[in-house]
């Protein structure tokens, strides 16, 4: 079968995808460059803390993209099935954004003295906790988790593209020895990097549970993300000839599954915080249920969990290709907005603000998610067309054709 997929090409040698995402690319790089440049007047008319603070929750959850992406795809090549090739190159074209959301994560290096209270705390403040949080021991693990990442990826990638050469039988078994252990490394350092970049922003709140939180919504957003752009691109060969409704709806159970598993993980940290009353936890939601952080955490239990659950319980939403696309683009919204209630409010409970005390959000706080995700979305584009859409002489293709 795959034999007989054509792969439409430009004059040019590049890869065409769909129209819309051929004139996306270039008006996202736009958006790119113009929130780029008001993120940097920011920095100069606004508080220093600010930038940073903003640029920090944009940044999650752009990368956020790209780790889950490694994740599902780890867990595509363990469990094999139709609709892990259906989104396949999506998901490989994104871990390969690692690298310049690397390159990204540079302004929140610089101001990490800007970000975590306890850069610059002494050692009676952080009750036994500086041989952990010191800047030095933070960078390190940062490189250490990109680094982690990117071979990954790379490995990925390779033997992906490898396959697609020589159609050699033994690749598939060499991605599948390398998902396994990978699958256990990919939640150690997402842990780590989710416990430095977000949860140390006040050292003295834990939750043992807050990374996972993070992994199930990461996969989430991904998943989302794949499904929004497998709507557009099923239209058009080659993916035409080989996505159906079944794949649709296969993909939306898996979407409906992870929903369950973010609420799931949310509603029991909140669950055991609240009833355990401990006054190094409860600060985390004392402050969020006040004015609008209030509002926006009453918008994500109904929008985040109520609205997809209840529309994905049923069979012809998944099987409806333009209203699963709508539930997508919903979580992917609503994935930013979850993301900027337990950041944001994080540096007001790091320097113990009075309960009352509304969090608003920042002009800064539309910028950089603007800046960063046109500069991503025009990277990811740029991604997608280096390879086919559909994983040539993979001997499980014709399962999703079938």
């Amino acid at each position: 079968m795959s034999d007989a997929i054509a792969i439409p090409a430009s004059p040019t040698g590049r890869q065409e995808l769909h129209p819309a995402l051929d004139r996306l690319q270039f008006p996202a790089l736009i958006a790119g460059v113009v929130g780029a440049a008001l993120l940097l007047l920011g920095l100069f008319v606004s508080p220093r803390e600010q930038f940073f603070r903003s640029y920090l929750y944009a940044y999650m959850f752009w990368l956020g993209l790209p780790i889950g992406a490694g994740g599902l795809l780890m867990l595509q090549h363990l469990t094999g099935g139709a609709w892990g090739l259906a989104i396949r190159r999506l998901l490989e074209g994104a871990t390969r954004m690692i690298l310049p959301m690397a390159i990204l994560f540079i302004p929140i290096a610089l101001g990490v003295r800007h970000l975590y209270v306890w850069s610059g705390q002494g050692h009676d403040e952080l009750h036994g906790k500086e041989h952990y949080l010191n800047v030095t021991g933070w960078l390190i693990r940062a490189a250490i988790c990109f680094a982690v990442w990117i071979v990954g990826a790379f490995l990925l990638n390779h033997w992906s593209a490898a396959q697609d050469r020589t159609g050699h039988p033994s690749l598939i078994r060499r991605l599948q020895l390398l998902s396994g252990p990978g699958l256990a490394v990919y939640v150690l350092t997402v842990t780590f990097a989710t416990v430095d970049w977000v949860m140390s922003i006040d050292p003295h709140w834990y939750s043992t549970i807050f990374p996972l939180i993070f992994i199930a919504g990461n996969a989430l957003a991904t998943l989302a993300m794949c499904i929004l752009l497998l709507a557009v691109l099923s239209r058009r060969p080659p993916l035409s000839h080989l996505i159906t409704r079944d794949h649709f709806q296969d993909l939306g159970n898996l979407l409906l599954a992870f929903t369950m598993l973010w609420a799931y993980m949310s509603f029991s940290q909140f669950l055991i915080m609240w009833s355990a009353n401990i006054a190094e936890e409860v600060p985390f939601y004392t402050i969020r249920m006040d004015g609008f952080q209030k509002v926006v955490g009453l918008a994500l239990v109904i929008f985040h969990f109520l609205v997809p659950f209840v529309l994905l319980l049923s069979r012809h939403t998944k099987r409806a290709v333009r209203r699963l696309a709508t539930v997508a683009g919903i979580i992917i919204v609503l994935r930013l907005v979850d993301i900027f209630w337990i950041v944001i409010p994080m540096f007001q409970q790091a320097h113990q603000a009075p309960r009352h005390q509304n969090v608003l959000p920042h002009w800064l706080d539309f910028v950089a998610p603007i800046g960063i995700g046109g500069i991503f979305v025009f990277l990811f584009i740029m991604q997608l067309r280096r390879r086919p859409l559909v994983p040539l002489h993979d001997p499980r293709l014709g399962e999703v054709g079938h």
